[in-house]
């Protein structure tokens, strides 16, 4: 082999490590960027999840508060009825 050709031999070679480098880069940011976007989107989940926590539980204390209104108001109800029976039977 000639001189000349060892040398377009190894600058082939150079080119195919430098394209197969620039493959590996490319890939790299890609991975990195795709991880950031999977980092941003758990985020958003856990403020999502947050928010939907905090809802949940004035959900619960409205609820649980609407209950005890609920059972003052029967109660209300029942001492009207016994004290209209009694006037009614006078």
């Amino acid at each position: 082999m000639a001189a000349g050709q060892k040398v377009a031999a190894a600058i082939e070679e150079l080119r195919a490590a430098v394209r197969g480098l620039d493959g590996a880069i490319d890939a790299r940011f890609a991975r990195e960027r795709d991880q950031g976007e999977i980092e941003g989107e758990v985020r958003r989940v856990n403020t999502d999840r947050s928010r939907l926590a905090q809802e949940l539980d004035q959900s619960q204390f409205r609820a649980n508060r609407l209950e005890e209104v609920n059972r003052e108001v029967s109660r209300r109800l029942v001492t009207a009825m016994e004290t209209i029976r009694a006037v009614l039977d006078r």
